[in-house]
């Protein structure tokens, strides 16, 4: 595990080292409205598997077949993903699927801010193609002892964007940087890294708040910030930000992560199981 905390921890820290110590709030309001984006025409189900994606230099793999265990059948086109021994190997550019503000103004995928957050404001940072390649336990179980998340990624959401836990560089609240996230809860790191830190509204505008929404690093799914109907709270969820039960993914039940809207958003006091790797 030493290893993988070197390689997690190298030039993969947040845009903004931030010093205030107040627990961070999410803005309040609505995702951005519109046409569904790309691939998600169809009630929230990807209808690109199998085609090209339609913009220039990017790959579309065909995800969605019976192969594939449990929940990774619904990784979005964008990313790779097979079984290879008793791990699930992902393979992604780190470039989202969606528009952003982040992206050069010349781009084709350029979203001026349309959000919520009166506060927003532009980090100076720009995505650029970040490949990691997830190994992530297919049978995962409880860690005997818990692993705290590292700076990075944590984990990936469907469309390949890595999760990253809920610290700004050297492990400062979100504070400030939580206005530098762009309409779909977005932003990229010094290097281009785009991630989300908290929930990925891309995903829940177009599959639903209950949805499954990625794993985490350690092979136990993440779920919306809903269920049953009902949003999730923090005091519902355990110190690692989860619980067991089955789910629609899992019908015999499975520990799982929720995303919520307050701190510490996915994940708490570090992997509940035990993590696989993650390299570039």
């Amino acid at each position: 595990m030493k290893i993988l905390s070197i390689i997690l921890s190298l030039g993969i820290l947040c845009s903004c080292d931030i010093q205030e110590a107040a627990s961070p709030s999410l803005p309040t309001g609505n995702p951005p409205q519109g046409p569904p984006p790309m691939g998600m025409q169809n009630g929230g189900q990807n209808t690109n598997a199998g085609t090209n994606s339609g913009t220039a230099g990017e790959q579309s793999f065909d995800n969605n077949n019976t192969d594939l265990a449990s929940g990774y059948k619904y990784f979005e086109s964008n990313v790779e993903v097979y079984q290879e021994g008793d791990y699930m190997v992902i393979n992604t550019t780190g470039i989202p699927n969606h528009g952003s503000p982040y992206f050069n103004s010349s781009d084709s995928r350029y979203e001026a801010y349309n959000g919520s957050n009166s506060q927003f404001f532009t980090a100076p940072n720009s995505i650029s193609n970040s490949p990691v390649t997830y190994r992530i336990p297919l049978s995962p179980t409880k860690a005997s002892s818990a692993e705290a998340t590292p700076l990075g990624p944590i984990g990936v959401a469907l469309n390949g964007i890595p999760f990253y836990n809920q610290y700004a560089a050297g492990r400062s609240p979100l504070t400030n940087e939580i206005n530098t996230f762009d309409q779909y809860n977005g932003h990229p790191q010094q290097q281009g890294q785009y991630h989300y830190h908290v929930e990925p509204l891309y995903l829940t505008l177009n599959k639903g708040k209950d949805a499954l929404l990625g794993y985490l690093l350690d092979g136990f799914p993440v779920y919306g910030p809903e269920e049953n109907g009902n949003t999730v709270s923090n005091n519902e969820l355990d110190a690692y930000h989860g619980h067991a039960h089955a789910t629609a993914d899992y019908p015999n039940g499975i520990y799982h992560y929720h995303i919520t809207d307050a701190d510490p958003y996915i994940n708490g006091s570090g992997f509940y199981g035990n993590p696989g790797t993650i390299s570039r």
